[in-house]
């Protein structure tokens, strides 16, 4: 199950097209309609948990096989990118928002009033580009076959995953989803550049980015425990 790339490559597999399958509306209605809302997010948070604690488990016990060998230089690209990639990702995970699991609820609630509040008039999928600019910066720093499994999936369910979301979502919700298209976007700062929204500074508010600056702290200080390797630059 574990201890080759072949395994590390099933268990990605399993966790990014696990993703995508049980999401899409031709086995989601008929799960949902057999097990109910609760108990399909249930089905599908135990097949994500499954699916991507046997990934990290396989990442750890891969064989150590270099493909390329990265220029010391790119070793700082993930430290300068990553307390942008963790603002991205305490926005997305902290901002009600239409495109997360139950968030089309949002569309028939009087009491909301901002459809894209804060991080989202930037983009719509605040979470899945912090996770993509994780990936790309430690694709970067990373020349080993198993990296390049684990960080290549986790960017294609990041990327595919904001177009898969938004299709579903004019699927299942018609002309409700136009006005949330129109004020915001999935590429970052679109709907900015457009005139179609303005900035929402107050929606970010102070305490999301010192979070993601405690994390990122955080993360530079345990990432020899944590990883085995230093995250600051030799």
């Amino acid at each position: 199950m574990i201890g080759s790339l072949d395994a590390l490559l099933a268990a990605t597999v399993l966790f990014v097209g696990g993703h995508f399958i049980l999401s899409g509306l031709v086995l989601r209605r008929p799960l949902t309609n057999l097990l109910g809302d609760q108990g399909f997010r249930i089905l599908y948070a135990v097949v994500a948990l499954v699916a991507f604690a046997w990934m990290l488990a396989a990442y750890r016990a891969a064989p150590a096989e270099l493909v390329w060998s990265p220029p010391a230089a790119f070793t700082w690209v993930p430290l300068i990118v990553m307390p942008v990639a963790l603002l991205l990702a305490v926005c997305g995970l902290t901002t009600p928002s239409t495109t997360m699991v139950g968030g089309e609820a949002q569309l028939s609630d009087p009491s909301v009033r901002d459809l894209a509040p804060g991080i989202l008039r930037v983009t719509r999928h605040p979470f899945l580009w912090g996770t993509s600019l994780w990936a790309v910066t430690h694709l970067l720093v990373n020349g080993d076959a198993a990296s390049m499994v684990l960080m290549g999936g986790i960017l294609v369910l990041s990327l595919g995953g904001m177009k898969h979301i938004d299709l579903r979502r004019e699927a299942s919700l018609g002309g409700a989803w136009g006005p949330v298209k129109l004020i915001s976007s999935i590429l970052p700062f679109a709907a900015l550049a457009t005139g179609r929204t303005t900035m929402d500074w107050p929606g970010i508010g102070w305490w999301r980015p010192a979070i993601a600056l405690l994390i990122y702290a955080a993360l530079l200080h345990l990432h020899p425990w944590l990883i085995g390797v230093s995250a600051m630059p030799s």
